[in-house]
């Protein structure tokens, strides 16, 4: 096949599978795990939505967001299993799939600030207000330069000049995963605080399992970002990039946890419900310290 037969392909509408004619992800994404990630994100939407509603934590709609953009990342990818050469399904997954854990972690900032707000200052390096304004900054960052290396990068496609748009691509990512690095760093000074102070001692015991969805939320949203630093590292025809496995495994399936252990640890049931609670905690803390 000739490359303007191929170029004809993709501008299609929908050309099915060629033997032995690659697709822009080295394979053809799975059906089934399609499928599954869109059943997942979707229930956890429409979970989110509800929750945040009925309790009224409007800042968890970003949550709901995350969820939303998944959800048409990996419609993306299902349609791309019937349509693997479809430059837009394609250019659809990739976009939505990088900017969505964006908008968990920016939920995760939030969360931080309240628990923050609740165990006193004395907690944290950081305010509360420095964390989403210094982290969801970066992430912005991140998230306009990996758009800028993508467009150029998809742009190059037909010519094969991507070098450019991939070098611009990873440096978004790595500085995405830096980004990332330093508030984890920032995390673990927060719980070492805690637990040297000993803070946790009088907090409610539901406050305690949301600090834990918490700490997991961080670590899987952190290894889907090693990950995709790797692969983006590694190449458009890397090892990583053409093995779906890793993909579901590293990526989707982090995904999936990252945000759904909010629906069954939800902050709009577990956190005080104003921020006038945090003086009662505070209080509690203060009469242990004098006894």
């Amino acid at each position: 096949m000739s490359h303007s037969d191929l170029l004809a392909m993709r501008k299609a509408a929908c050309a099915a599978y060629v033997p032995g004619i690659g697709t822009s992800y080295g394979y053809v994404p799975s059906l089934g795990a399609g499928i599954t990630f869109c059943v997942l994100f979707g229930v956890s939407m429409i979970a989110h939505t509800v929750q945040l509603c009925w309790k009224r934590t409007w800042w968890c709609v970003v949550f709901s967001i995350g969820c939303m953009v998944e959800l048409i990342g990996w419609a993306g990818r299902t349609w791309s299993h019937d349509c693997p050469y479809n430059d837009t399904a394609f250019l659809m997954q990739i976009s939505t799939l990088i900017i969505a854990p964006t908008f968990f972690t920016a939920g995760i900032y939030v969360l931080l600030g309240r628990f923050i707000q609740i165990l006193g200052r004395e907690s944290s390096i950081l305010s509360p207000s420095l964390y989403l304004w210094i982290f969801c900054t970066c992430d912005v960052i991140s998230l306009v330069v990996q758009a800028i290396g993508g467009g150029m990068a998809s742009a190059g496609v037909d010519d094969g000049n991507t070098g450019t748009g991939t070098d611009i691509m990873v440096a978004g990512i790595v500085f995405q995963l830096f980004s990332i690095t330093i508030f984890v760093i920032c995390a673990v000074d927060f719980a070492f605080r805690t637990v040297r102070r000993r803070l946790l001692q009088k907090l409610s015991g539901s406050v305690v399992p949301l600090l834990a969805a918490m700490v997991l939320s961080v670590m899987v949203i952190y290894a889907r970002s090693i990950y995709r630093t790797i692969e983006l590292v590694q190449g458009w025809s890397g090892y990583l990039i053409t093995h779906e496995v890793y993909f579901i495994a590293l990526d989707g399936a982090m995904m999936v946890i990252a945000v759904g252990v909010f629906n069954f640890l939800h902050p709009g049931w577990l956190l005080p419900e104003n921020v006038e609670h945090k003086n009662d905690y505070n209080s509690e803390i203060e009469l242990q310290r004098a006894a």
